[in-house]
This record gives structure tokens, sequence and C-alpha cells, in this order.
């Protein structure tokens, strides 16, 4: 993290506040209104509470993240459709070290201490956004984001959304009747925070992150035995029983996310790095949405390969980057498009929106595939309706998680291309 960010401010690329700026909404407020602005720079503040270095945005734009990875912008989801999810490569290569730079200084846990973000006036609480939760059970190491709220100077209360891994993993803890023992990572390398994002087999998000560095990844261990990257902060810790309010949050859609019930994690040590840099996800914000919308892409880019020659797949921002898809094919056979819908839709099950595309549409240009449906689309043949299916729990108009999904094919008919030609001048 902190190399990237050097590298940032060498060419010109990272927005810098100096001047003494709160935690307490303060920040949020000056990274919104430069989204607002179409900014998606990355932002350093030199000084939050008068003492602390936090940066946002790390990962804001798709540009960022294809030149991480040696790649275009627009050739970013096909290119991660051929990496092996598994991690299974030459390439990866995960290796335990004995020391880290993450262990400069060590202390009793203390959350006063951190700069933790307190982003809009209807949060509960302030929240770590931009932590990485690294927990081992029988041999697997998972690693995930998590939004964890602040309950007191020791503990946190972590959204654990089932079925995923952790939330597995916990579970099967508490009815072994252990603690399930874990660490933070907080401040790490960006294609590990994106690795950590992405949906993987159990235990494999390290060695995603290697494939995707093409080099070996080092882990060390905290005092519990729980291995995790190198970072800024890291805070060592168990998961047991006890449960607290966690909530409200601001999520993707920019509303609020209901108050649950959620697991607490209980704090026993406190690790950073000598004049740390925090890393904070501002909610609702560009780098909250591509990276939770953008692991997707190359998700729903295979399956549908499997049913049609698929050239692109794009998560929409009007879409949150999570709702609604637009798939590019290579129409060969009538009938592909709509098989390309509805794997889409088995890819992705939070999808409410799949709008399938010839490749000579611009997916990433909305008057382009808002053209393609206004020239391409017979309404009473183009159409998918799939009324009563589950969507996401972020949707605010889902009822009892139940959505109704729309497809559409707004591809040229086939051996008719001569009708929609478009000209040139």
């Amino acid at each position: 993290m902190r190399e990237f960010k050097d590298n940032l401010a060498k060419g010109g690329r990272l927005i810098e506040i100096e001047r003494s700026v709160s935690s307490k909404y303060e920040v949020a407020s000056i990274c919104a209104e430069f989204e607002r602005k179409g900014n998606k720079m990355p932002f350093f503040f030199h000084s939050v509470d008068g003492t602390h270095k936090v940066i946002m945005n790390v990962v804001g734009g798709r540009e960022i993240l294809a030149e991480l990875l040696g790649t275009l912008s627009a050739e970013l989801t096909p290119f991660m459709a051929k990496i092996p999810e598994g991690g299974d490569s030459e390439d990866s290569k995960v290796e335990i070290v004995e020391d880290s730079p993450t262990k400069e200084v060590i202390s009793e846990p203390d959350l006063s201490e951190m700069p933790i973000l307190t982003y809009f006036r209807g949060d509960g609480g302030a929240y770590i956004t931009g932590g990485v939760v690294v927990a081992e059970l029988d041999g697997v190491r998972n690693a995930s984001i998590h939004r964890l709220m602040v309950l007191d100077d020791t503990r946190l209360a972590a959204r654990l959304v089932p079925p995923r891994h952790l939330y597995k993993m916990h579970r099967e803890a508490i009815e072994r009747g252990e603690e399930l023992k874990v660490g933070i990572a907080i401040g790490i390398d960006p294609l590990v925070l994106l690795a950590a994002s992405t949906r993987v087999p159990p235990g494999k998000e390290f060695n995603y992150a290697s494939t995707l560095k093409r080099g070996p990844i080092e882990l060390f261990k905290l005092d519990n035995g729980v291995a995790i990257p190198h970072a800024e902060f890291a805070l060592e810790g168990f998961i047991g029983e006890t449960r607290a309010k966690e909530g409200p949050f601001l999520d993707i859609t920019g509303t609020y996310d209901r108050i649950r019930e959620e697991p607490v994690i209980t704090l026993t040590r406190m690790y950073h790095r000598k004049d740390p840099i925090y890393h904070a996800i501002l909610p609702s914000g560009g780098e909250h949405k591509l990276l939770m919308g953008l692991p997707y892409e190359p998700l729903i880019f295979r399956v549908v390969e499997r049913v049609a020659h698929v050239k692109n797949v794009f998560l929409t921002e009007g879409g949150c980057c999570y709702l609604h898809a637009v798939v590019q094919i290579k129409k060969e056979e009538e009938g592909e498009a709509k098989n390309a819908i509805i794997a889409a839709f088995a890819a992705h099950p939070s999808l409410k929106l799949v709008v399938v595309v010839d490749t000579d549409i611009d997916i990433f240009e909305p008057n382009e595939v808002e053209y393609a449906i206004a020239t391409r689309v017979r309404w009473n043949e183009d159409v998918v309706f799939i009324s009563g299916a589950k969507g996401s729990s972020l949707d605010p108009s889902a009822k009892n998680g139940l959505t109704t999904k729309l497809g559409i094919d707004a591809t040229k008919e086939l051996r008719e291309e001569n009708k929609y030609e478009r000209v040139v001048t």
C-alpha cells in the first residue's frame, strides 16, 4: 500500500489534503464532494484528527486497477476471466515469513488510537471499512472484507453475510464450542485487496492474489497464529458467541442497510507500522462499488462463455456496479442472447437487469446501450421476465428478498444486419 501510494504521488495522481480534518464526517464529506465532480483519483489526508494519515479511493477507478494488472481498462474483464480463480497456476505462491514491518509497534488493543471514520450522520457508529478479515479453521485460510462497527475500544460488530465463507467458518466454530481466531489487515497491497473481495474457492484468496501479482504473497503470523498479509495496521482477536446491534450503514445503493444482530470481534492485540497510513473505503463510493461489483464481471463472463461467444461484461455505474449488467456477445445463432441472459442471472443472483448487445456497441457508454435497446428490441419477443426471484438484500425495492428480474436481448437479427447498419460520417 505504501509503495503504491508513493508511486501515485510521484506521478501526480494523488489528491493530497494537508490541512487538519476531522475523522467524524469531514473526511467523508471531502471525498464525496470530489466524487460527485467525477474524480476517481485516490485521496491522501496528511492530518486527520491532528496526527493520523488516511488514504481513500485507492482503487476507485478501473484505469488504476487495469494498470496494476498490466492490461487496458476496456479489457479488464476478459483479462481477469482468463485468470484461474483458484489460483492454480505456476505464478501462485504463498509464503509464510517470520517478520513484517506491520510489527514495528505492538500494543494492547485500543481502537481510539486509530483514525476510524464516521461517514454519515445516520450511521450506527464509526466503521472500519477497508479491513480484510483473515480466519483459519481446519487448515483453510479465508480472507474477506467486512464492515466492522466500533462498539468500544476493544470490540467490533462484524457484518457476516450468509452463506459466505467467514459466516460458515464462524458457525462451524461455534457449533464445536470454539471461538474463531481472526486477524484484520488494514492498508494492504491493492491487488491483495481485490483478491479478498473476489469469490474464489475456500482458502484460495491469497493464491489468487499471487496469480494477479505474478509473484509470491508474503504472510506473517500474529500471536494468535493467524497469518495475514503485510499491512499498515493489524488487529488480532476472536469471534465468539456474543452478538450486538450493527448498523445502520450506507451501502452501495446509497441507501441505509438495516440494523441487525451480528457477531462481535473481541480484540486481543494491535500492531502497526511506524507512522502508519490508515485505509478507509467511502460507503457507496467508487472504491466500494468497484470492489463489490468488478469481481462478478469475470465470473459472469466465464458462465456466459458456456452458452455464447462472449466478448465483454460490465456492471454499470447507474446500476450501482452490482444490480445491472451489460453483456457483449458475438451472436452466431438466434436464441443465444436469451441463454446469455439466463447464464448471467445464474452467475450473479443479485442482478436485476441484464442487457445483451452486439460487438459494435460500446458497453461502457450508456447512450450506446440505450441506442441498442431503442433500435434492436421488439418488446413482445426480446424481453425475459423472471418474477418472484431472489434478489439482493441491498435492493430497497425487494420485498421479503424477492424481486422481478428483467433481461433484454438488444442484439441485431442475424442475416438482417443491413437493416441495422449505422452510417458513420
